[in-house]
């Protein structure tokens, strides 16, 4: 039985590059327009991808069931922990983002987690550096996060060989 709070492993890489991509573009307008409301929206974002993968996000669903099935792009398959890890991460700065703005009425700290935000979410989708799976590894590697929790993080064979069974 599925877990109600289940996250996609392994997960589409060139998905969660578009998924980055709108977070930039709600993000950008976030600074350009300074509208302060869409920092709520972006952590109500990520804290659903976090809980459930893009099952109930709305960018999550535009993304993986109307644009990425609609190009000609081989999906490219990746570890879900250090995306789910990455996915957090952004909830934790979106989310101290709307206290400080909202609860601390400090908005040039808020603007500025933004910032930070639209800088690693561009990473991710423009290079596919994703930054939260860097810090990932570097605390895997120095076990704070259990290897059990990627097996395929430490094995890199396993993704081959599930990627050739999956096309073979």
């Amino acid at each position: 039985m599925q877990s109600p709070f289940s996250f996609p492993n392994p997960v589409n890489e060139v998905s969660a590059r578009f998924v980055a991509g709108g977070v930039v573009l709600i993000g950008l307008a976030c600074l350009v327009f300074q509208a302060a409301w869409l920092m709520p929206v972006l952590a109500a974002g990520f804290l659903l991808r976090v809980a459930w993968g893009p099952r109930f996000d709305p960018l999550g669903l535009l993304v993986t069931r109307v644009l990425v099935p609609r190009l000609p792009i081989a999906e490219r398959l990746t570890p879900g922990p250090p995306k789910r890890f990455a996915q957090s991460i952004g909830a934790f700065v979106t989310l101290s983002a709307t206290a400080l703005y909202y609860a601390a009425d400090i908005s040039w700290a808020a603007y500025g987690l933004i910032v930070v935000l639209v800088l690693f979410a561009t990473l991710e989708s423009v290079l596919g550096l994703c930054v939260g799976c860097k810090m990932f590894a570097v605390l895997m590697r120095g076990g704070v996060i259990p290897e059990s929790v990627c097996e395929e993080c430490n094995d890199l064979s396993l993704r081959q060989r599930r990627l050739e069974a999956a096309h073979g």
